[in-house]
């Protein structure tokens, strides 16, 4: 009872009429300091605060994005089966899940039976489980009839069978018909890791039909994951933002970018697994980084969503992994921020681990009332095309490009928060600017 009151205690509903005042008050003193990333406190320079009601309407007429009419009028699945193919997938969750779509397309091409999916176990993800322990096998079986014809178990004549492996990474470009093909045929088995594809957008339309069923149509949490984001959903004030704050110690290494200010415990931690990828320097680690390549830290997250007028008590739901680093420079400003564990009791907490995380952060994505990530990485393109064909909110994608340019240029405080904020604003108005799947067509342009 004492936990759940200090939650009630925490879990104050901001109505849009409140958030606009709390916006108001919220820019009321002069940017004192040079530092281009110090918490925006007032915009000067001719640059008049003007409130903005995030929940409103999108001033102009969004584009409605549709299924297009190719994905539903798709050829049916072939009748005779060349063999069967397993897809490996190694990563986060998101990544596996990108891995699974493309092998998914590759089976329709290849007129293969697929396997469900090989989850690989991962000590750094703390992960074990499987494709059907975080997704509804049944359901994604089902969906997929008339397109691809998919089995849990393989027959008893393969099952005793090893597998041929066919290593997709060494050739590029890689042609799963002239290199797999023939190996499918002659064993009836095949093992492959598709992130060496040759390029999707050629595919037959059958093909890249049942590609586009699976990814985002055929998907979706086992019912106890499920579960426990919609007790999330209930139990968050609304309207609520999910934000996407990626600042992991890997995903920095994979970038090869350095940051200055960080804690050394942070230094640490990114230092750790560079594994032969040190960061760049001099002039390359400067065209790296204005070209938008380098991962927003929280500060400057903080920094951007002050600058396209985000009230600072706004509930913010963080959709991030366990190794967020420096979260507490963006909750400095941003104060009404949550996480899992304001949610959910800590005995189901330890119950779930890397995939199951993920899951839920995406299903909570999915439906919040506003979207924003800070990074376009695999989970946010697949929740910006899921939000977009359930026509849920505005989604948001920060520009780091613009604002690593406007850095390099010297703007700073209010200067700089305005070419954030211009840049941003026709997205923040349509809400559905963002690069979807060739999957999805225009409606009102007749593109369905």
């Amino acid at each position: 009872m004492a936990m759940e009151a200090k939650k009630k205690k925490k879990l104050k509903v901001v109505t849009a009429a409140g958030a606009v005042v709390a916006l108001a008050a919220t820019f009321v003193v002069l940017l004192l300091s040079a530092s281009p990333l110090e918490p925006i406190l007032s915009w000067s320079n001719g640059y008049r605060l003007q409130t903005r009601n995030w929940w409103s309407e999108p001033s102009s007429q969004p584009l409605e994005w549709r299924p297009c009419r190719w994905w539903s009028q798709h050829s049916a699945s072939a009748e005779k089966s060349n063999g069967f193919i397993i897809v490996e997938c190694a990563g986060g969750l998101n990544q596996m899940r990108r891995d699974f779509c493309d092998g998914i397309s590759v089976a329709r091409l290849l007129n293969a039976t697929l396997m469900l999916p090989r989850f690989h176990t991962s000590n750094y993800w703390n992960e074990t489980s499987g494709f059907a322990d975080i997704f509804d096998a049944e359901y994604f079986i089902q969906q997929m009839k008339g397109f691809l014809h998919v089995v849990k178990e393989l027959p008893p004549y393969l099952a005793s069978k090893p597998p041929v492996v066919v290593d997709c990474h060494k050739r590029k470009p890689f042609d799963y018909i002239e290199t797999v093909l023939p190996v499918l045929l002659e064993h009836k088995l095949v093992i492959i890791n598709p992130a060496a594809s040759q390029r999707a957008d050629r595919y037959p339309i059958w093909a890249k039909a049942t590609r586009c069923q699976a990814c985002f149509k055929a998907i979706r949490l086992v019912n106890h994951l499920e579960s426990k984001a919609k007790l999330i959903l209930d139990r968050i004030p609304r309207p609520f933002v999910a934000l996407h704050l990626r600042f992991e110690p890997d995903m920095i290494a994979y970038s090869r970018c350095s940051y200055q200010n960080l804690s050394s415990s942070s230094l640490e931690a990114i230092e750790a697994v560079r594994e032969g990828r040190p960061a760049f320097t001099g002039n390359l680690a400067d065209n790296w980084r204005r070209r938008g390549k380098c991962p927003l830290t929280p500060v400057e997250a903080a920094f951007i969503l002050q600058a396209l007028r985000l009230p600072t008590n706004i509930p913010i739901y963080l959709a991030s992994g366990g190794g967020l680093l420096e979260k507490d420079g963006f909750m400095k400003v941003y104060s009404n921020t949550y996480e899992k564990k304001d949610f959910l009791d800590t005995q189901l907490l330890k119950q779930l681990r890397g995939n199951s995380k993920a899951a839920i952060d995406y299903y909570v994505s999915l439906k919040s009332d506003l979207f924003i990530a800070t990074y376009f990485g695999n989970m946010d393109k697949m929740v910006v095309a899921d939000r977009s064909l359930i026509n849920t909110g505005k989604t948001v994608v920060l520009n780091r490009k613009v604002f690593a340019e406007a850095i390099s240029q010297g703007l700073n405080g209010s200067h700089l928060a305005y070419r954030v904020w211009q840049t941003h604003k026709a997205l923040l108005d349509n809400g559905n600017l963002l690069p979807l799947p060739d999957c999805f067509c225009h409606s009102n342009a007749g593109q369905e």
